[in-house]
């Protein structure tokens, strides 16, 4: 089945949300916060390590620059909180905190959604049913989601929807662009994927508002770029 990494995927995330919320009861709000600034680091660390993927430092820039048009153009950072905010409609009085619902769907979804694994392991879902790579990102994410959810609370477990939902797209494309995905064209992509999972852990820190979500077509670029560069 080709979708069966991201329903363990998607799995994993909401059990994970429903552990973090059940642990968040119990756990003092400073100590959450300092448990999110932990897991920001790590964010960024993994971020790092993947960005020397990249053999072409000009298909990152390129990607970036032409994919961050794109994103603004489509305006996708507004679409992505304007669905935490429909989702923090219907729960208002869900509130963790300082964290709301939107912000934990919103912080969570692309941290679950932007990585390289993410990417890569739906292709290999959908070209040769190897969900492996998926798998390993589940054990990953559920872990998060629990760090993530004690934090911000119960927006969380609405990112496993949009995960399953992203993550089966692409497996489920993943013939279409078969002839385009040699090694080159993968760690490129890994290379930019990573370059916005640091973004989202400089805004779990700083609470900056880099709208990494304007940034993901640039994951895709490098499927065309390194035809040319």
């Amino acid at each position: 089945m080709i979708l069966t990494g991201a329903v363990i995927n998607a799995i994993t995330v909401f059990l994970g949300s429903l552990l973090g919320l059940l642990l968040k009861k119990g756990m003092p709000e400073r100590m959450g916060d300092s448990i999110m600034k932990a897991m920001a680091l790590c964010v960024i660390y993994i971020g790092i390590s993947g960005s020397f993927e990249g053999e072409n430092i000009l298909i990152a820039i390129v990607s970036m620059a032409v994919g961050t048009v794109i994103g603004e153009f489509l305006d996708l950072n507004q679409r992505l909180e304007g669905l935490g905010a429909w989702i923090q409609s219907k729960f208002r009085t869900s509130k963790s905190g300082n964290s709301s619902v939107a912000e934990g769907f919103v912080t969570s979804s692309l941290l679950f959604c932007t990585g390289a694994m993410s990417i890569v392991g739906s292709l290999q879902s959908g070209l040769s049913l190897d969900h492996s790579t998926l798998i390993a990102k589940s054990l990953i994410d559920g872990i998060a989601a629990i760090v993530l959810a004690s934090s911000l609370g119960f927006g969380v477990i609405f990112s496993g929807i949009l995960c399953l939902v992203y993550e089966g797209t692409i497996a489920l494309c993943a013939q279409l662009v078969e002839p385009f995905l040699t090694t080159s064209v993968i760690n490129e992509m890994t290379c930019v994927g990573s370059l916005l999972i640091i973004g989202i852990g400089i805004n779990m820190i700083f609470k900056y508002k880099i709208c990494v979500m304007n940034s993901v077509p640039a994951v895709f670029l490098p499927i065309l770029l390194c035809r040319f560069m």
